[in-house]
């Protein structure tokens, strides 16, 4: 007869299988909000899907085209009746691809695609403009429905202004027509002049007593409404 620990470790074992078997279906089945926020899926035949299955590493995913790792390479939101790509668009910022194309898009697209560093083929409206402008990207072909941005530049070797960030900053491209100041090692504040780290104990220091004083002071008010009433 064997002990009877070792039989109720032996009977968890179907149990911990099936657990792990759930929660993986569970992660796989989970999609990023704006890979489901337009109805239907990618169209076989869209540069977004054609892209996908050049790769066999990368699936097609409702509206996503995802590698093993769940990243986002490509998005299809075309014909989707948007105004705008909406908050959840940031999920996308790992696309290398997206097509927007046959949407009432309005505005401005320029500050939609912050961090968008790895975009190398946008597809949009005939009367959206690319983001950046066409200096921005490589190419920009205009067609009977669309336009496609081809190859997104980075700005700051292109950019004319060789004093465009501080001088103990560097420039940083951060998406189509964008960039960025960072403050080198050791530097940090207004124009990165400031030198050393930022004082991290001194301003929670001075912001938790602050907020203690506060609180006695608010203490105190509502002590004293307390007893006159």
């Amino acid at each position: 007869m064997a002990p009877c620990g070792l039989g109720s470790s032996l009977n968890l074992v179907p149990w911990a299988a099936a657990l792990l078997f759930v929660l993986s279906v569970g992660r796989a089945l989970a999609l990023p909000e704006i890979c489901i926020q337009c109805p239907g899926s990618v169209q076989n035949l869209s540069e977004v899907a054609l892209y996908c299955k050049r790769t066999p590493e990368l699936t097609l995913r409702a509206r996503c085209c995802l590698n093993g790792d769940g990243t986002i390479l490509g998005l299809d939101l075309q014909n989707c009746s948007l105004k705008d790509p909406g908050p959840n668009f940031p999920q996308a910022h790992t696309a290398i691809i997206i097509d927007l194309q046959a949407n009432p898009l309005q505005g401005d697209l320029v500050n939609t695609f912050h961090g968008f560093t790895q975009l190398q083929t946008l597809i949009l409206p005939q009367d959206v403009n690319c983001p950046g402008g066409i200096n921005a990207w490589d190419t920009v072909t205009f067609y009977i429905n669309n336009q496609s941005c081809e190859g997104q530049r980075n700005i700051c070797n292109s950019t004319e202004d060789p004093e465009i960030c501080p001088e103990n900053g560097s420039c940083v491209p951060d998406g189509p027509g964008l960039l960025e100041c960072v403050c080198a090692d050791g530097f940090h504040g207004y124009k990165c002049m400031r030198q050393g780290s930022f004082p991290l104990f001194m301003f929670f220091g001075i912001l938790g007593s602050t907020t203690l004083s506060i609180s006695i002071l608010l203490w105190g008010t509502q002590r004293r409404k307390a007893k006159a009433s």
